[in-house]
């Protein structure tokens, strides 16, 4: 598993995904396990979380993918509401509105609450797991 662990020059494979800038620094953007593949396109969960949380009436939301025949994976969003009146509708024109075609989900689920870790952190792999 050590061997496995790091690459032949040295440096360890922590599974993160991150994008270096002009200047040579280095932002992690997700994990590479919870990349979404949609028709060949790699989607970022953070990056599509980012987006609606900002939507109004959304405390928090998760994404995560599921198996679709056609496309590979699609995704599906949970989202935790304040405003109960909102609608997988108004999530989803919400998301037509500020997002690309292929990152709209094509699964909304309201939830009371997401699944998180002892420091609060979302455990997307108990959103992908079947109940």
């Amino acid at each position: 598993e050590t061997r496995k662990a790091f690459t032949p020059d040295g440096y360890m494979r922590t599974g993160d995904i991150g994008i270096m800038d002009e200047r040579g620094y280095t932002r992690i953007v997700d994990r590479k396990k919870d990349m979404i593949i949609v028709s060949g396109f790699n989607v970022f969960p953070n990056e599509l979380e980012n987006v609606v949380s900002l939507c109004p009436g959304v405390i928090e939301c998760a994404a995560v993918g599921v198996q679709d025949a056609r496309q590979g994976e699609s995704i599906k969003l949970f989202v935790v509401r304040s405003d109960p009146a909102l609608s997988e509708e108004d999530v989803a024109r919400y998301c037509r509105d500020n997002l690309t075609a292929y990152k709209v989900p094509k699964y909304i689920e309201f939830r009371d609450e997401l699944p998180k870790s002892n420091v609060g952190k979302i455990l997307r792999r108990e959103l992908r797991s079947p109940h």
